[in-house]
């Protein structure tokens, strides 16, 4: 795991718009009479309806997708009772992590509030604001009768998250680990450090798919919950052992599985020598384990581990569950999370682990291949089948269970609303960096004198995403390290006047000199192009030093990518190059080129670019849906001009790639409304689907459109991304921000990833 620093991680709270969430309109909002809709006196209608039934609340505001995050800091992840203002930033988090994975809205809720029963009565009196209470961060034992005093008196899901989330996840992660020992879950022996809230929880949980209650032992700080035991509370005395033992160490002996909960290095590997055949472990402690995975599966060959940990397999993550529960929760209008639906999801997760994986998730961690076995017993965190998966068994678990107010009628139907809640845009940011870090790459960056790149680059280095190389003025780089207190120690930097070698200069300028001697540079000259950054790093590409450069920060588009043609030179099956932006939008990533070289593309240039688009969507692992624009559909216009063009161009792709997803000339609102269009030219190629992919018939209408996008819509644009080359090159954009500088490097690395592939 990247080691977080102080700084980065207060900046990243305070910088711009202080934490993590905001509430943002859905209804218009831009005339008078919008705004006496929303208010009055239009509001004072569905005010009278909800009076004559209160479900109509559902109906006519935001309740129905709505989650409280409740805390009252008193048990805040490691930090302890630190206070409900000290809280805040975790339960903003947790509201992220709703909204992103499962298109949840959230409202975080500090309560300064000790008192059980008191607290109790506050979020009694909220809500009815809400849709389902997640309780978050509330110290055992006070946090069992909390949850259970509200979930008997409220008629909406309450859920303790530090409980339940754990307890389900590795529920599953248990049930897969018995399968492949093949051993009988009511035979298993199961040893439990820690007695906190997780630890409880598992535990019920745990007997509830089939563990006999005699069979776990229990150990807390002081040592084994037994008989001899006179300190227990009322929740502890539910796993008092008969055995005659004290200590971790005694009860592991002939232990099945290993639950931990507790603290880091409890466990030595003279423990997990003494457990039963075929171990499993499930060591969670975090961000440091009970054991180490190095040191248990060292200890033992046989054995299966997880962790809470994401850089080793098998992570036990609560975001497998919670925003998943709660999302069919709500779908159905259960009046509670039962046992049967925590049961239901437990399950779904566990057999998703052993389904057919797609290719989108083993790329997204950078394996050919993930199959069911001990180094894969629970679903991977960005894989996008989770909200189909886990949604549905809740929400069937609570119409079964007859705790659901609304049922789901067409469960293909409810499938696919849930595919299209949040499209696939904030998974693809995480599922780009996540497989960058699995192969990173040596990217040179041109223009290491820059603060912004300098951050970025320490980001990509903390996060693995890359091996960066920085060219640059060393004093000016060592000065803005040391000024801003960056962790860039170990960064190998290429002075061009001071680190260079003659002989590496002669020997790089002999290169170029032999590409550009026909096209008029003499030797000097190519020479002096070696104190050149763009021409310099380009080199380092060629010659196979680096795998990828970046540059463009701080110069023209135009002047910095002559250096890398001239160096690089682009594919042999292409004549030209194109550049490529990708907007990230509530509905899914929609890719536009081009965007930023081509200024009156010919019908030929307009079907490669098209070519260059579609492979590089698919290095995301998106199959391409393409419109090629115009100002006419399907041959309306008969007069010269783009529309012309882009008909023949389509006409090539049609001839040349008859399996692509690909159609035109049609006008923008054609191409993004798939059953408009279809109304109108059922013959086209995309049939009723939403083009994901657009071609612009010249520069000035592609380039005006990305940045009217990004400066009005609440899009993320990343790019652009340089198509075409024979060796990964990538042109920022003047004055990126430290964040676009990250993505680009990401997308840099997997371009490299995807060469080095070609050449093996």
């Amino acid at each position: 795991m990247p080691k977080i620093r102080r700084i980065d991680a207060l900046n990243y709270h305070k910088k711009h718009r202080p934490g993590k969430i905001e509430v943002i309109p859905t209804k218009p909002h831009n005339t008078q009479y919008d705004l006496s809709l929303a208010y009055t006196p239009g509001v004072a209608q569905p005010c009278l309806e909800i009076e004559k039934d209160k479900d109509n609340a559902y109906k006519y505001t935001a309740k129905g997708n709505l989650v409280a995050v409740i805390s009252n800091g008193t048990a805040v992840l490691g930090l302890g009772d630190i206070g409900p203002e000290a809280g805040k930033p975790v339960m903003e988090g947790k509201g992220l992590l709703f909204k992103i994975f499962a298109d949840v809205d959230v409202f975080d809720i500090e309560v300064d509030e000790k008192d059980p029963d008191k607290l109790i009565e506050v979020v009694k009196a909220i809500a009815p604001t809400f849709g389902g209470i997640n309780l978050e961060d509330i110290k055992a034992p006070e946090c069992f009768k909390i949850e259970e005093t509200l979930r008997k008196q409220l008629n909406i899901p309450v859920f303790h998250d530090d409980q339940h989330g754990t307890a389900i996840i590795s529920a599953a992660a248990l049930l897969n680990a018995l399968e492949l020992n093949k051993k009988l879950i009511e035979n298993i022996q199961v040893v439990v450090s820690g007695a906190g809230a997780a630890a409880v929880s598992c535990a019920k949980l745990y007997i509830s798919i089939g563990v006999e209650p005699e069979n776990i032992i229990m150990v807390d700080s002081k040592g084994v919950i037994n008989r001899e035991r006179t300190d227990l509370n009322e929740i502890k005395q539910q796993f008092v052992t008969n055995r005659k033992i004290n200590t971790l160490e005694e009860a592991m002996k002939d232990a099945d599985v290993f639950l931990g909960l507790s603290v880091a290095d409890v466990v030595s590997k003279k423990m997990i020598k003494s457990m039963a055949k075929d171990p499993i472990v499930f060591a969670m402690a975090n961000p440091d384990p009970e054991i180490s995975y190095e040191d248990a599966t060292a200890a033992r060959k046989d054995i299966i581990m997880a962790t809470g940990r994401s850089d080793y397999p098998n992570q036990i993550n609560n975001v497998l569950g919670f925003p998943f529960i709660f999302r069919g929760a709500l779908d159905v209008r259960a009046t509670t999370i039962n046992e049967e639906m925590k049961i239901a999801a437990a399950k779904a997760l566990a057999k998703l682990a052993k389904e057919y994986v797609p290719e989108m998730v083993a790329k997204a961690y950078n394996m050919k291949n993930i199959v069911f076995g001990k180094d894969y017993i629970i679903p991977k965190p960005l894989d996008p089948r989770l909200i189909t998966t886990v949604s549905s068994a809740v929400a069937h678990a609570a119409m079964e269970t007859g705790v659901a107010r609304k049922p789901i009628k067409s469960w293909a139907a409810y499938e696919r609303e849930l595919t299209e809640r949040l499209g696939i845009d904030n998974r693809l940011i995480m599922a780009i960096r996540t497989k960058a870090k699995q192969d990173p790459k040596r990217i040179v960056f041109a223009e290491a004198n820059s603060f912004r790149i300098l951050k970025a680059v320490q980001f990509v280095i903390r996060e693995g995403i890359a091996k960066p190389i920085l060219l640059g003025n060393k004093e000016k780089i060592h000065e803005l390290i040391k000024e801003n207190q960056l962790d860039l120690e170990n960064v190998p930097i290429i002075d061009l006047y001071e680190s260079v070698s003659d002989e590496k200069r002669h020997h790089f300028a002999k290169i170029l000199y032999e590409k550009r001697k026909r096209k008029g540079m003499t030797y000097n000259e190519a020479v002096e192009k070696m104190y050149n950054r763009d021409y310099y790093g380009s080199m380092m590409v060629e010659t196979g030093e680096a795998d990828a450069f970046i540059s463009g920060f701080s110069r023209k588009y135009s002047s910095t990518i002559r250096p890398t043609l001239q160096v690089i030179g682009v594919k042999k099956d292409f004549n030209h190059i194109a550049g490529m932006y990708m907007l990230l939008t509530k509905h899914g990533p929609l890719f536009l080129a081009d965007t930023t070289v081509n200024m009156n593309p010919s019908a030929q240039t307009l079907a490669d670019t098209t070519l260059l688009t579609a492979a590089e969507v698919r290095k995301f692992n998106i199959e391409p849906r393409i419109a090629l624009l115009s100002y006419s559909n399907f041959g309306a216009y008969k007069g010269e001009g783009s529309p012309i063009r882009v008909k023949e161009a389509v006409q090539l792709l049609h001839e040349q790639d008859p399996d692509l997803i690909v159609d035109g000339e049609m006008q923008a609102n054609y191409a993004l409304n798939g059953k408009l269009r279809y109304s109108r030219y059922p013959f086209n190629k995309l049939g009723d689907m939403d083009a994901n992919t657009l071609i612009f018939p010249n520069l000035s209408s592609g380039n005006i459109t990305y940045k009217i996008l990004q400066a009005l819509g609440p899009y993320e644009a990343i790019g652009p991304i340089l198509m075409g080359m024979k060796k990964p090159i990538h042109i920022l954009q003047r004055d990126s921000t430290v964040r676009e500088i990250i993505n680009m490097t990401a997308i840099a690395v997997i371009d490299a990833q995807a060469s080095s592939t070609l050449e093996d």
